[in-house]
């Protein structure tokens, strides 16, 4: 495992995905696109567009932009973002309790998303996520740069984007099968832990410190 670069990080950093590990941004997005629709005139199927969460938004506005229109559209996007997403999109299940546990264990928590970093702050903060450090704009091995930049040794994602993000930085895999990809494309992904949801990372991350320590 590549050693950390940040000489300040804990034994344990642990690093999260956003999108439908953290929250549940359904809602927000699918209310956001509903409003881009109606300023732009251009149909997006709003339901479609949240089964496949976790891609860089400019990737879901190729799919009804033309090309010339992606970054006038991802603009605009953004810009009604906060007004529509934030206060409609729930904590997921467990994702408090899972913050909680790392640093009950005296680590540290990261988060790397793909959404854009202003974005995603305003969820942490409306919902009151207690996370130490946020990177946005970063998508699949991207995502490894952050967290080996801060010393993360795990990074826990639904998507498999995550866990090419988690290899990259030569961290531990833990995926969680609350996303758009089931348990079995996560595994085939090459995750090396998959659970049902964040209810389970407590215990998890208990035992995983308990095993560190006795290999210690």
């Amino acid at each position: 495992m590549a050693a950390p670069t940040d000489p300040t990080a804990p034994a344990l950093t642990v690093g999260f995905d956003l999108d439908m590990t953290l929250i549940d941004s359904r809602p927000g997005i699918r209310a956001t696109y509903l409003e881009l629709t109606a300023r732009t005139g251009v149909p997006v199927d709003a339901d479609l567009a949240v089964t496949r969460l976790g891609p860089p938004l400019e990737q879901e506005i190729r799919e009804w932009f033309p090309e010339e229109r992606v970054v006038e559209a991802s603009e605009l996007y953004r810009q009604l973002y906060p007004q529509y997403a934030v206060a409609s999109s729930p904590a997921m299940p467990g994702a408090r309790d899972a913050l909680r546990a790392v640093h009950a264990a005296g680590g540290r928590t990261l988060v790397v998303t793909a959404k854009y970093e202003p974005s995603a702050k305003l969820h942490l903060d409306h919902l009151g996520l207690d996370v130490d450090i946020l990177v946005g704009s970063l998508w699949a091995e991207a995502k490894g740069e952050a967290l080996r930049a801060h010393g993360a040794t795990v990074y826990v994602g639904d998507h498999t984007g995550d866990v090419r993000g988690a290899r990259a930085a030569g961290a531990l895999s833990v995926a969680v099968a609350s996303g758009p990809c089931g348990a079995a494309e996560l595994r085939a992904a090459g995750a090396d832990v998959v659970l049902d949801d964040l209810t389970a990372f407590p215990g998890w991350l208990a035992r995983y410190v308990a095993e560190d320590a006795a290999s210690a």
